[in-house]
Formats: structure tokens, C-alpha cells, sequence
């Protein structure tokens, strides 16, 4: 049995032939393995199937299909149509990086929301909405994009110190369906590796698609962690400096 968009496509050129041809459902129903021109379907009726057809299945019925059953046009219709899209799965992104610097030097600055447009490059500005125990709400601006555009939108974030993670979400989600964020912050031999997992889904009328949207993100976070490994760590190197003068 052929299927298409979950229902048999002969279900579908059945309906078709009784909405736009006139085909008596109960005929049809009692003869299943009956013509089209048996069924009573006349060459306005077929023109009628073929237009609708080729509508919506970019399929061209050919003109002896007055000599065929509704399941042998079907199969003709399946074997011309496009095959139907995959599904476009969730985004899912997973980008780290070590940190030459104390993972408590890492957290403070990481954490420390209305001074990161002093640690990001894209963002103009933050403000401060709320903040309640370990959450903070806030509002990110980022800088006009290549076309002038000025994106912004309220974030809110619960950092959790005792397990070295940050959960964040995007309250106001703009061209995504949901957009979750989790930061992981780890101990290393060689410093304090910071991760960012990130998943989210778009909306179907967003200009990138779930696919295009992790490439850009992928893209980007490794920008934005190279850019803030560079501050951290040199940050970290003027404090080792000071404790060096002061204890000499």
C-alpha cells in the first residue's frame, strides 16, 4: 500500500476524484479494482484529476489513465513524486574550551552578566531586569548585524556553584521555538575548561532552519570562546602579577 503524509495515497486520489471529479465514494468503494472510465470518470473529469494531480504531486498523469484502477494511479503518482522532506531535527550544539585561569576567576567573570559586553564582542548592552536568589533575568542587545538590524531579547540564567553548571533559557524567543543553554565548568590539568551546550528548535517561518541555525551557532561560539579565554587568561596573568609584586 502506497503512503504518503501519513494516510494511503489512494485514500487521497479517491478524495480528490469525489471533490473535483464528481466519483460517487460508494461506487467507489464497491469497486475497488474498477477503471476510472468504468467508474464513469469522462475526459473533463480525468482533466480535472490530471490538474490536481500535477498540483500537488508535480506529477503528470498520462492520458490512458481512464484505463486504470484508483490504487494502479496511485502507484503511478508514487512513483513520480518528489519524495517528502526529512524531518528537520532539533538543533543541538556542544562547543568547549580550556581556560589558562582558576575555575573560580572563571566563574566570577563568566557569571558577572551586566559586564559581558566587555567579555563578548556581540553584545552592545545588558540590562539588568531581575535577579532572585541564584537567577538573573536580564535583557541582550547586540551590535546592528550586517544589515543594520538590531537584535535584543530577555534571557534568564541559574548559575549552581555546588555542581560548576548554569542553566539559561530565552524568555522572549524570538525566531526560535526554545532556545535552552547549559554551561559546564570543569577543573583541568592545564586550567578551567568551560562548555556550552545549547538546544533549541525554529520556528518554521525563521530565516534559518534547525540545520542552518547550528552551523551559525557552531561557528560563532568558537569565536565568542577564543575571545573570552583571551580576557580571562589576561585577566588571570595581571592578578598573578599583583600577588607577585605584593609578596616580594
Amino acid at each position: 500500500m502506497t503512503v504518503t503524509r501519513g494516510r494511503p495515497l489512494t485514500a487521497e486520489i479517491t478524495d480528490i476524484l469525489v471533490a473535483h471529479c464528481g466519483l460517487d465514494a460508494d461506487v467507489a468503494a464497491r469497486t475497488p479494482d474498477a477503471s476510472l472510465e468504468e467508474l464513469g470518470m469522462d475526459s473533463l473529469a480525468l482533466l480535472e484529476l490530471t490538474a490536481v494531480v500535477a498540483d500537488r504531486y508535480r506529477v503528470q498523469i498520462p492520458e490512458q489513465a481512464s484505463q486504470l484502477s484508483i490504487p494502479a494511479v496511485a502507484d503511478l503518482v508514487a512513483e513520480g513524486a518528489a519524495p517528502e522532506p526529512e524531518p528537520d531535527p532539533p538543533g543541538h550544539t556542544e562547543n568547549s574550551i580550556v581556560i589558562a585561569a582558576p575555575l573560580s576567576l572563571v566563574w566570577d567573570i563568566t557569571n558577572d552578566v551586566a559586564n559581558w559586553p566587555d567579555l563578548f564582542t556581540e553584545y552592545a548592552s545588558v540590562q539588568i531586569l531581575e535577579r532572585d536568589g541564584r537567577t538573573v533575568r536580564f535583557r541582550l542587545t547586540m551590535h546592528p548585524d550586517e544589515n543594520g538590524a538590531v537584535w535584543s531579547w530577555v534571557s534568564e540564567r541559574t548559575s549552581d556553584w555546588a555542581n560548576r553548571e548554569v542553566h539559561a533559557h530565552r524568555v522572549e524567543t524570538g525566531p526560535f521555538e526554545y532556545m535552552r543553554i547549559h554551561w559546564l565548568y570543569a577543573t583541568e590539568p592545564e586550567g578551567t575548561r568551560m562548555t556550552w551546550i545549547q538546544d533549541f528548535a525554529m520556528r518554521p517561518e525563521a530565516p534559518l532552519d534547525n540545520a542552518g541555525m547550528t552551523a551559525r551557532i557552531n561557528t560563532n561560539s568558537l569565536v565568542q570562546l577564543s575571545v573570552i579565554r583571551e580576557r580571562i587568561e589576561r585577566v588571570a596573568r595581571e592578578r598573578a602579577g599583583t600577588t607577585g609584586a605584593d609578596d616580594e
